[in-house]
């Protein structure tokens, strides 16, 4: 009932082309008192609509929020099959929760979930991860390579350079990644990556790539114990970005490093990844599983492998850790 009045609310707005609409006339053309509209009003606002309001006059919209649906992203889209085919929600728990049900539903490979919030977004690590609406990338594609398990990991990696290179192309920005996947500008956490694979004893049948990237986020966005940490495209570039133009850059540096991959193997990406790494050649700590290792990060491998040599000057192979540098 809600959505049927908002929708309702929206279309006298649009048919108002731009100019004021009383609270009365509001009232009459959607049957609700001027209480209920103000509340809808507030609503509004708080999913991105900007309104003004004068009085005796009414109210009018300034600006719509920008969405990113299927057809926003596919026009214009210059992949061959990586996002040709787009399950869009507005609100979901998790893109990453419906690419993987996709999956098991046998969809194409390059299928992409897009949503424009998650209530229970995820990076690694089960963390939890802060996907406010209209205001960020939060998107999972479907691949289906052929390649040993063993391989698996470097897609991660490649993931976080197709975003990094996309990120390059539409601003002014300089990424730098972090060992694995996160992507950081001027020291702060701009984008996460969270890759999981379905797969049987032999042989993967999935992998899924979920992406996050703060995009139009302010500084009041971001709750409070993230603001030392995080950051967006809009605060670091000083303007907004079109989100669906974000994602098609992604998903075509996504499907041409892809293929790339997939002919040549992991090697060409790992001298894609160590030019934006930032951690590689510095002391670092690594949180993992087992424990903490300090040493020097001496570089990933052939197969996206952290190799880290401790103080002793064992080298420890990290598949799996939280990094932070050494100050």
């Amino acid at each position: 009932m809600q959505s049927a009045l908002r929708e309702k609310l929206l279309e006298v707005f649009t048919q108002a082309q731009g100019e004021f609409v009383s609270g009365q006339k509001l009232s009459e053309a959607i049957g609700c008192s001027r209480t209920a509209i103000w509340k809808h009003i507030e609503d509004l606002r708080k999913e991105g609509y900007e309104l003004e309001a004068v009085r005796r006059k009414g109210y009018r919209i300034m600006m719509k929020p920008e969405k990113v649906t299927s057809n926003e992203i596919q026009l214009g889209l210059a992949t061959k099959y990586i996002g040709r085919t787009i399950h869009y929600e507005e609100t979901v728990e998790s893109t990453q929760k419906i690419a993987h049900r996709l999956s098991y539903d046998n969809v194409p490979e390059g299928t992409i979930v897009v949503a424009d919030e998650q209530l229970s977004g995820r990076g690694r690590l089960d963390r939890t991860w802060h996907s406010p609406k209209f205001s960020g990338v939060w998107m999972s594609t479907i691949l289906r390579p052929r390649i040993p398990l063993g391989q698996a990991p470097g897609l991660t990696l490649l993931a976080a350079v197709a975003v990094a290179q996309a990120i390059e192309d539409m601003t002014e920005l300089e990424p730098e990644i972090k060992w694995p996947n996160d992507i950081l500008i001027n020291g702060k956490k701009t984008v996460g990556i969270l890759t999981e694979m379905q797969a049987e004893s032999d042989r993967i049948n999935a992998i899924i790539i979920g992406i996050g990237i703060n995009v139009n986020q302010s500084v009041e966005d971001f709750p409070e114990e993230l603001r030392e940490k995080a950051t967006s495209l809009r605060i670091e570039n000083g303007s907004t970005l079109n989100r669906a133009e974000l994602i098609q850059a992604v998903l075509m540096k996504l499907e041409k490093l892809y293929e790339q991959f997939l002919s040549n193997g992991f090697y060409p990406i790992k001298l894609l990844w160590e030019a934006y790494a930032i951690s590689i050649g510095k002391r670092i700590i690594a949180s993992t599983l087992r424990g903490t290792i300090t040493g020097y990060a001496k570089g990933i491998t052939d197969d996206g492998v952290l190799m880290l040599e401790d103080d002793h000057g064992t080298v420890h192979y990290i598949h799996s850790a939280d990094i932070e540098i050494e100050r």
